[in-house]
């Protein structure tokens, strides 16, 4: 009897769409689709995703990768109206110092005001007991003030603290202390302590987050133990795993007990999708831009991999965790259209989501978006996906013609300068990533995807002389692909200053060896066996006299004085290829932290190759698309119909379902062996 074939599932929950991926783990056959999603309860959309998928699949889920968004959209909306402080007796105002930096340069500092602290002042309470920058008790934890503490904030009913004393990243006791009493005292409070969270140096954004991890932790609780019940109502033994700001993937109950490790869940997927994406197609060095219905996610990927980082941020809040170096910006499909005070037009970062949606959905929108002005001019059919959601132009036009005769531009001319500054925002935001850290974005492809990502690919790639644009199958479903390529993983880190002269080798590895014996302790609790772990080390390194360090990963095998010395020269090579200098030679470097990445290897699905018809690409018919001022009589082709091999003269119209994808005139689109469309200028 032939074995029931089994189907791994990837579902990535976005502002207005759910997306899920899945793939017969024998063939590598891939199907997607796409659902509403449910913001009062994203774990609805979850289920139905997951239902809709396998509806006519012959075969059962062997397992279910997730992205949420529910950590990040807990802290911008910055309802902190719960969250306390409890930290060491003297630093009780380490929130309001902060970095003393100002945004946008000190000239600035006439007119920024400094944002609210995460946890009010008088949510704060500091505790008796010191220690030094090694870990030593100089004075002892406070016991009576502790328990002090603890009942206030219960009779306050204060139900999310944070725990960060002064060098607890050296020795965590007094915090595991703090703890303790806090569960005898009160332990319906939801706690989180540094020790935990980050065991390193830099008091303010250890603090931080810390206080972040503890105030998304209600939330991400909630969220996840209701998802797991649904996945659970499928199979009670199906494996579920949930995407991480690092690239990685965790079980339910790491990411309740540690949930800032989610922050960049779903733009990480993405990221991690369109590099694997384009790295089989031959193109290791790439862009990957993501635009769904709210945000645009941004990333550069070098070597197939993209970047990481520990100086992260998530709206105004330094969140020093591992994450991909992503950039993102509130320009999206829902994207609003509005006038500012000053009579000028912009677009986003407000955004219509999924409820109410563009003005085009029918669902109560009331405010023209980005997916209304390409409804109007043409560049998007008159229903998605596949007609379950059909679009009404004439709503479109009318919420245009009332924003315009604010400006003094009709519809049309209205709706293509909101599509030019959406594409601008993009333009601006890829410059952040590559010019200002000293890249040339002209020598990198572009991968565009999510559900509006095509729409503006190709004029993104123009403004930035890019030589091609890639825009993957199923673009829609590109963060939900890139969830079934990940593999589960876990970070740790030690914070142990050491200057490269005073080195003590047999130290750092006992440091190195603890992590990882964590590492691969941790692993074998989430059912990895130790053939498929994989422990990789390295350093944060500084000049001496500098505060900011570089991640300098270290070759397997134990640490040796040559090792030490390799990893400084690469640090050298490392900071003249990010600020076009070193001091190589003429300053001393000096170790920071050490770091382990514990990896769970995990099988990633294969990407299978198209066959080539040799038909050419004919279209399916036109219809009148607005370009350079004017509509023209524009060819639409169905992607499904386009096989490797097929070429396309701009301008065109290429749909399928979940996403438009729009060639402009002066370019051309050829489709690859694995069903990519490559956007180039016309030569």
């Amino acid at each position: 009897m032939a074995s029931t074939p089994q189907i791994r599932i990837g579902i990535d929950t976005g502002g207005t769409f759910t997306d899920i991926v899945a793939v017969d783990e024998a063939t590598g056959e891939v199907h997607s689709t796409k659902t509403s999603s449910t913001p009062d309860d994203p774990s609805r959309a979850l289920l139905d995703g997951v239902e809709k998928v396998l509806r006519g699949l012959d075969g059962s889920p062997s397992g279910i990768h997730h992205g949420t968004t529910v950590a990040t959209n807990a802290l911008l909306e910055e309802r902190f109206t719960s969250l306390g402080l409890i930290t060491t007796k003297g630093f009780r105002h380490v929130l309001e110092i902060a970095r003393q930096s100002v945004p946008n340069g000190y000239g600035n500092s006439y007119f920024w005001v400094k944002p609210d602290r995460i946890a009010p002042l008088h949510l704060v309470k500091e505790i008796e007991g010191r220690l030094d920058f090694r870990g030593h008790e100089i004075r002892p934890f406070d016991e009576d003030e502790a328990r002090a503490a603890a009942r206030w904030f219960r009779d306050q009913k204060i139900r999310s603290i944070g725990v960060c004393f002064i060098h607890a990243y050296a020795n965590p006791a007094h915090e595991r202390h703090m703890r303790d009493i806090l569960a005898e005292e009160y332990p319906e409070a939801v706690v989180s302590i540094s020790s935990d969270v980050l065991p390193e140096y830099r008091e303010y954004e250890r603090t931080v987050t810390t206080l972040v991890d503890a105030f998304v932790k209600p939330a991400v609780r909630t969220y996840v133990e209701r998802a797991e019940d649904r996945v659970r109502s499928l199979d009670a033994d199906l494996p579920f795993l949930i995407m991480q700001s690092n690239g990685g993937v965790l079980s339910p109950a790491q990411v309740v007990e540690r949930p800032i490790a989610t922050l960049l869940s779903g733009p990480a997927a993405g990221a991690l999708g369109a590099s694997l994406l384009a790295g089989t197609a031959g193109f290791p060095n790439v862009l990957t831009v993501d635009a769904g219905g709210t945000s645009t996610d941004i990333c550069v990927v070098e070597g197939g991999a993209p970047h990481v980082t520990t100086e992260g941020s998530v709206g105004r809040f330094p969140v020093k965790v591992p994450m991909i170096d992503i950039i993102t910006i509130g320009t999206g499909g829902g994207s609003i259209a509005w006038v500012d005070p000053s009579g000028g037009l912009r677009v986003g970062p407000r955004s219509a989501g999924a409820t109410p949606g563009p003005m085009c959905y029918g669902t109560g929108g009331e405010e023209p978006t980005l997916t209304d002005a390409n409804l109007l001019l043409g560049r998007l059919p008159p229903h998605l996906l596949g007609g379950e959601v059909p679009l009404d132009v004439e709503r479109s036009r009318a919420g245009l013609e009332r924003l315009g005769e604010r400006v003094g531009l009709s519809p049309e001319v209205l709706a293509a300068g909101i599509i030019e500054i959406a594409d601008w925002n993009q333009v601006n935001a890829i410059r952040q990533v590559t010019v200002r850290k000293g890249l040339d974005p002209r020598v990198y492809a572009m991968v565009s995807f999510g559900g509006s990502g095509p729409l503006q690919a190709g004029r993104v790639a123009q403004l930035l002389e890019l030589p091609h644009a890639i825009i993957p199958p199923s673009p829609g479903n590109v963060s939900a692909y890139g969830l079934l390529a990940v593999d589960l993983k876990m970070d740790y880190v030690a914070t142990a200053v050491q200057r490269e002269d005073q080195v003590d080798v047999e130290a750092l590895e006992g440091i190195f060896r603890r992590l990882e014996a964590n590492a691969t302790r941790d692993l074998a609790a989430e059912g990895v066996p130790l053939q498929r772990q994989q422990v990789n080390r390295a350093a944060d390194i500084r000049y001496f006299g500098e505060a900011y360090e570089i991640r300098i990963e270290l070759p397997p095998g134990s640490l040796a004085p040559g090792s030490v010395r390799d990893a400084v020269e690469r640090f050298h090579a490392a900071h003249e290829a990010l600020y076009g200098y070193s001091y190589r030679g003429a300053q001393r470097t000096e170790i920071v932290n050490l770091r382990v990445t514990g990896t769970g290897l995990i099988d990633k699905p294969r990407i299978a190759e198209r066959p080539a018809t040799g038909e050419e690409a004919r279209p399916s018919g036109t219809r009148a698309v607005y370009f350079g001022g004017r509509y023209r009589d524009t060819p639409i082709y169905t992607r499904e119909d386009l096989s490797p091999g097929s070429h396309i003269v701009g301008p065109a119209i290429i749909e399928e379902y979940g996403s438009t994808s729009v060639v402009q005139p002066g370019q051309t689109t050829s489709i690859d062996r694995f069903g990519n469309l490559l956007l180039a200028a016309m030569l």
